[in-house]
This record gives structure tokens, C-alpha cells and sequence, in this order.
């Protein structure tokens, strides 16, 4: 089934229906994509990393879980598929999924879905809309980035912190010093490098393409993460797709903060969920580098980025730590079909 999951958009498939085998797995899932190839004119990819993933689905056999989700990246150009983090978008699908595919009965109204994450261990919780026991799509909302509105559904993280990296802050700093910058490195749910967009001569308000062709940038960026994989645990990440980079500045149209992030390497067209997650988390945390930069916004944050903003919500614990995050997301089926290799 081919679903846009937030803003990304991708192909889900019971894992039963995929070569058990890892190697031939990812070969298959090369092929259907139509990778390596910038354009992936042989393929259903859509030439962009947005438009490149994969959702592999089954029934769990853990204890309190309903469904497994495994998320696999199709790079666009080159031969690699990666398993090296989640992807908070993909996940907005997960749920309407395995409702379809009768993994999970559905409720009359509401169902509610406890997925274990397999790339990193964590549990998120999903809420779809199942009018008379059928996932609905329609809906009032609004995801910027995405054209139009659909049905609600509602994804709460509450053991995110540390997911890759084994700690929320992996080096125990709210900032460090990486190649003279001043940077944050945080994992809530995805491995960020935060830095301040003034440092790069930027102001915050580039577009994407122009992101994209400023390649003095991309390779002082590349520089820094590469350190900063060691840092947070990640080892060499040359061939890996975390830490995504983000810089970050004083938003623009009342939100926190603006973001412009690279997912890697190539300019993102908004923000990953989790990456808005790790960014929102920044902002409660003193002296980071996303703290300095932020507006007040309470326990509801809003993360600008190139098509408009997240929203974030946290809750705090006894001492004000954040404990628990939750954000309204949206997904819609496309196609359910069969697609050859």
C-alpha cells in the first residue's frame, strides 16, 4: 500500500510479504524504488528523500504491544537502504495500516495502537479515527507542507529520549564547542546537531533550493556531523543518515523557533516529527542552543520550518523535565495495488 504518512510518502508492507533475507530485502526495495538514480524514472520513488521510505508492518508478539513497524530509508542515488533511525511521518500511516490489513480490529469511533518502533526501541501510541469500524481519511486537518486536510490522527511519544544515542543529551552537555560552533546535540526520538544559523551567514529565511546549491555550506555541516557522530555515540556516520543537521533561528511568524534542517544532506522541504521533537525538547532545555533563540511558548510549541510550522506538545514532569510529547498528525491511502521488481 502506497500512503502518505505527514509529509512523507512512502510504500508499507507486512513483513511477511519481504524477503526475510536483509540483503535481498533491500535489494527488492532498491529495485521498486528505482534506485540508484537521482531521478528514480524506473521506479516508485519520487527523487526526493521525503519520497523514499519504507514502513515494514506485522503483528507483535510483545507483551502490551499491538504492532511491530520497522522504517527503512531508500536513499535516492546511491544503493543504500537504512535502517538507522525512525521516522515520526511514516508513522502517521502505521496505524490506518495494520487497521486495513486486519492486524488490529478496529474500534467503533476510536482505535488506539501501541507500536513498538523497531529501529530504536521506543513505543509510540496512535490514535485513528474508525467510524463504524472503518479508518477514515477525511478530516479537518491541516499539516503545513501537505496540501488540503484530512482525518486527525494522534501520535504520543513518552520513552523517546535517548533513543539512538542512549541519553536525551549524549554528552551530558546542554551545548558543546564542535569545530568552533557552538552546537547542541540532543536525541529525543531522533539524533539532532542544533546550530545557530547566524554562524553560516544565514538568516533563517532560504529556501530549500538555496540551501541546497550552497555547497561551502553542505561541507562544513558534513565536517561538523561526522564529529559529531562520535560524540553521540553514532560512531562513523559517513554512510548513515543521523544526525540530521539543523540550524536554527529566531522564528519569524510567532512560532518558537525556525529550523532549517538536512537530512542529511540535502535540504529538507519542512521537518521530520521526531527531529521536531528533539528541536521542541531543546527549547526546555537551558542554555541550549535552541533555548537561547526561543520565544516563549509554554507547554505548546510551534517549530517553524521552510513550509510552515509543528506543533509540539509536552508535558513536564515534577521537576520540569519533559516526560511525555504528543502531536496531531494526518495520513491518507493512495494506492493499494501490487508492485513489481
Amino acid at each position: 500500500m502506497w500512503m502518505r504518512g505527514g509529509t512523507s510518502k512512502g510504500g508499507y508492507f507486512l513483513a511477511q510479504d519481504l524477503p526475510a533475507d536483509p540483503a535481498q530485502r533491500d535489494a527488492f526495495l532498491l529495485r521498486i524504488m528505482g534506485s540508484p538514480d537521482r531521478r528514480q524514472i524506473d521506479g516508485m520513488g519520487g527523487a526526493d528523500p521525503l519520497t523514499s521510505k519504507v514502513a515494514v508492518i506485522q503483528r507483535s508478539n510483545r507483551p502490551g504491544i499491538d504492532i511491530d513497524y520497522l522504517f527503512l530509508q531508500v536513499y535516492v542515488d546511491q544503493a543504500l537502504v537504512s535502517d538507522a533511525q525512525n521516522c515520526g511521518n511514516i508513522l502517521a500511516g502505521v496505524g490506518p495500516f495494520a487497521i486495513e490489513r486486519g492486524l488490529v480490529t478496529a474500534g467503533d469511533g476510536l482505535t488506539h495502537l501501541t507500536i513498538y518502533m523497531e529501529n530504536t526501541g521506543q513505543i509510540a501510541i496512535a490514535e485513528v479515527q474508525t467510524p463504524e469500524g472503518q479508518v477514515n481519511y477525511q478530516g479537518n486537518t491541516q499539516l503545513d507542507g501537505v496540501p488540503g486536510s484530512s482525518a486527525p490522527v494522534l501520535i504520543s511519544f513518552s520513552d523517546t529520549a535517548g533513543s539512538s544515542c542512549g541519553a536525551l543529551l549524549p554528552t551530558g552537555n546542554a551545548f558543546d564547542t564542535v569545530d568552533g560552533h557552538r552546537v547542541t546535540l540532543i536525541d529525543n526520538g531522533m539524533p539532532c546537531v542544533l546550530l545557530r544559523a547566524k554562524d553560516f551567514g544565514l538568516t533563517g529565511a532560504e529556501g530549500r533550493s538555496e540551501l541546497d546549491a550552497n555547497s561551502g555550506l553542505k561541507a562544513r555541516l558534513e565536517a561538523i556531523r561526522l564529529q559529531a557522530g562520535y560524540l553521540m555515540n553514532l560512531g562513523d556516520v559517513t554512510d548513515k543518515t543521523v544526525p540530521k543537521m539543523t540550524l536554527i533561528s529566531a522564528a519569524q511568524a510567532g512560532g518558537a523557533v525556525r529550523t532549517q534542517t538536512f537530512i542529511p544532506h540535502r535540504a529538507h522541504a519542512s521537518i521530520g516529527v521526531l527531529g521536531a521533537v528533539s528541536v521542541a525538547t531543546a527549547c526546555a532545555i537551558v542554555d541550549s542552543v535552541a533555548h537561547e533563540l526561543a520565544q516563549e511558548q509554554g507547554d505548546q510549541i510551534a517549530i517553524e520550518h521552510p513550509s510552515g510550522s509543528t506543533q509540539v506538545v509536552l508535558t513536564r514532569d515534577a521537576e520540569q523535565q519533559v516526560s511525555q510529547v504528543a502531536m496531531v498528525l494526518s495520513a491518507r491511502k493512495l494506492m493499494d495495488g501490487q508492485v513489481f521488481s
